[in-house]
């Protein structure tokens, strides 16, 4: 029975060390998961960061070329309104000569005269072809 005893006691602090390594190992690995786990968010933070940035950047890129295209085509705009076209089509102006209205003398008073017979859109339509003829401000 001392025997038996005694190997119960040995058994017992056998288990009891193995209790501790597991419980060492435990840690350890517990310790080794947060380390893992704070180094993979710290690379995940690095890569969001440089896609963000990227992204920004080719943001920056197509806005200073809308940029660059708006500033053209102002300038282009005013170019043309600078040299427009200074004639009108011969159908406006063979209406407008019908109605009473020289094109080379006209006045706003005498077009809008001359005008007043025609319907809402074709009044519209008049003054919106003289304007871009260049003739009517």
């Amino acid at each position: 029975m001392k025997e038996v005893s005694v190997e119960l006691v040995d058994a017992m602090e056998r288990l009891i060390e193995a209790v501790e390594s597991l419980e060492q190992t435990v840690q350890t690995s517990g310790a080794m998961q947060s380390s893992v786990a704070a180094s993979a968010e710290e690379i995940a933070e690095k890569i969001v960061a440089t896609v963000e940035t990227q992204r920004e950047t080719e943001l920056e890129r197509k806005l200073a070329e809308a940029e660059a295209k708006i500033a053209e085509m102002i300038a282009a705009s005013a170019g043309r309104q600078q040299a427009g076209r200074k004639t009108l089509p011969a159908s406006m102006t063979s209406m407008l000569a019908k109605q009473g209205v020289a094109v080379e003398s006209m006045e706003a008073g005498a077009l809008d005269g001359a005008l007043a017979s025609l319907s809402v859109e074709q009044r519209i339509a008049v003054k919106s072809e003289l304007m871009r003829a260049g003739l009517l401000g």
